[in-house]
């Protein structure tokens, strides 16, 4: 039986070795990269999923981001991603499966904004959404239709602002 466990479970060389197969080797010139830039990812957050056979298929991460406004004031955010499923296993539900257990953390009222880069008609079923960051930017080429945010409550979010790390001061 497929299981999830916590990624901090998981050897670094390995969670790298999914990432590269899942995204490719140049992966890290990505846009997400930066975004994330000098932070680490959230250990309470963050999955593995093992197949039948208890071998490493699939890894989710989250991260502190935050949306830096107009007057300088970051408002943070969690970045979830990347989502990565071996491609072999794709189409299997361990991408559903990583989702489930990283949002099922985050209380749907009074959790940080989420965001993430990704295809809208499949994270869409999370309540994704490009509605919200139209003037958002980031630093690096991306694809406004793909940069999606979750929230509560939207009206909390700034109209326009500059995506980056949220770094402890």
């Amino acid at each position: 039986m497929a299981s999830l466990i916590p990624l901090a479970n998981v050897d670094a060389d390995m969670i790298e070795q999914v990432l590269d197969r899942a995204f490719g080797p140049d992966r890290h010139a990505r846009t997400a990269y930066r975004i994330r830039e000098g932070t680490q990812w959230l250990e309470p957050l963050s999955f593995a999923a093992l197949d039948d056979g208890e071998m490493l298929v699939g890894t989710i991460q989250a991260w502190p981001v935050a949306l830096t406004d107009r007057e300088g004031r970051p408002h943070p955010m969690l970045m979830i991603g990347p989502v990565a499923v071996l491609p072999e296993h794709q189409g299997e539900g361990y991408g559903k499966a990583l989702m489930a257990a990283t949002l099922g953390l985050l209380a749907p009222e009074g959790s940080l904004p989420q965001v993430l880069i990704g295809d809208e008609p499949y994270y869409g079923q999370w309540d994704f959404s490009a509605r919200y960051t139209g003037g958002w930017r980031c630093p690096g080429p991306w694809d406004p239709g793909r940069l999606l945010a979750r929230c509560s409550n939207p009206a909390i979010l700034p109209p326009e602002g500059m995506l980056g790390p949220w770094l402890a001061a």
